[in-house]
């Protein structure tokens, strides 16, 4: 866990569903950083595992831990995930009080982001669709960037609070908009990724010590994050962190299913969102987004008769 300092605003009274990889520090964040917080998991014994280590209680429902929360944090696995933890008579909904703010960092579709801002509104509570950019370690250091969909007074009460586990915080839009702008985060990022792992094979084919080259074209227009933190892991072919990739694709397939109904053309993310599903082919599920670089170091006769995986 990060020891990185928090400007003080007064102790919120917080919920927190979902303690994944990136949950569990999250709402460690909002602990340290003196919110009263009470979190839920699907298993039960993270929840324990996370109040152990940090404080706090657990509860053994999302309305449950939502009651006399004035802000309620979600992060689960996708839309079917978020409903299951908001709807219903033991979804946060039901145990939120009028006003209350729920805030949704689960990477997960626009549609499903304005169905639930209609359906807070009508209870007369609001919702922040908010995923984050950063990652695990973003999340661990307390660095995450968090982009928001929503109404801007929500936006304005919870944005102090997020920023416990965030380096910034910005609405860039209605009830929806913060899913698709990661939807534009994570397009950008496969094409990118893609781009460093073909130029690293390029250059080791020619001979070359990539570990040189990164460092002296990292110093021009060429730079990028993912040159200058996932290039080097690259070249030594590690891959047991990070984003991994059964993750990459179902956020790609969520921007490809959005492309659809937008009329958008994304050729080079349909072709890597299939570069993936050759990975998940090779037993990289849980390899890093940069191991893309593995497809280029396999024979081409293997990678043609791998079967395709599903998203």
């Amino acid at each position: 866990m990060s020891t990185r300092s928090y400007d003080p605003i007064p102790p919120r009274r917080v919920a927190f569903l979902g303690l994944g990889t990136m949950g569990h520090p999250m709402a460690g964040h909002l602990a340290r950083a003196g919110h009263q917080v009470t979190v839920f998991n699907r298993t039960a014994t993270r929840a324990a595992a996370w109040v152990a280590e940090y404080g706090g209680r657990a509860a053994g429902t999302p309305a449950a831990a939502a009651a006399g929360a004035e802000f309620v944090f979600a992060c689960v696995g996708n839309d079917d995930d978020l409903r299951a933890v908001t709807t219903g008579p033991d979804g946060a909904f039901a145990g939120m009080a009028p006003g209350a703010i729920l805030v949704d960092h689960t990477t997960a579709s626009a549609e499903v982001a304005r169905e639930l801002h209609a359906q807070a509104r009508d209870r007369g509570l609001h919702f922040v669709d908010a995923p984050v950019s950063g990652g695990q370690a973003g999340a661990v250091g307390g660095v995450l960037t968090v982009m928001c969909g929503g109404d801007p007074a929500p936006f304005d009460a919870m944005k102090p609070v997020a920023m416990a586990f965030a380096r910034a915080v910005t609405l860039v839009g209605g009830p929806g908009s913060g899913q698709l702008a990661k939807m534009v985060n994570q397009t950008a990022i496969a094409g990118m990724v893609q781009a460093l792992a073909e130029a690293i094979a390029f250059g080791e084919r020619a001979g070359l010590d990539m570990k040189l080259v990164l460092d002296v074209i990292g110093k021009g227009a060429a730079q990028s994050w993912q040159m200058d933190h996932r290039g080097p892991t690259m070249i030594e072919d590690r891959f047991d962190f990070g984003f991994a990739v059964d993750w990459m694709r179902k956020d790609l397939g969520l921007v490809l299913d959005e492309a659809r109904r937008n009329g958008a053309s994304l050729p080079v993310t349909a072709l890597v969102d299939q570069f993936y599903a050759d990975l998940q082919a090779m037993g990289g599920r849980r390899w890093d987004t940069s191991s893309l670089i593995r497809r280029l170091r396999r024979p081409a006769a293997a990678l043609s008769a791998a079967p395709k995986s599903g998203p």
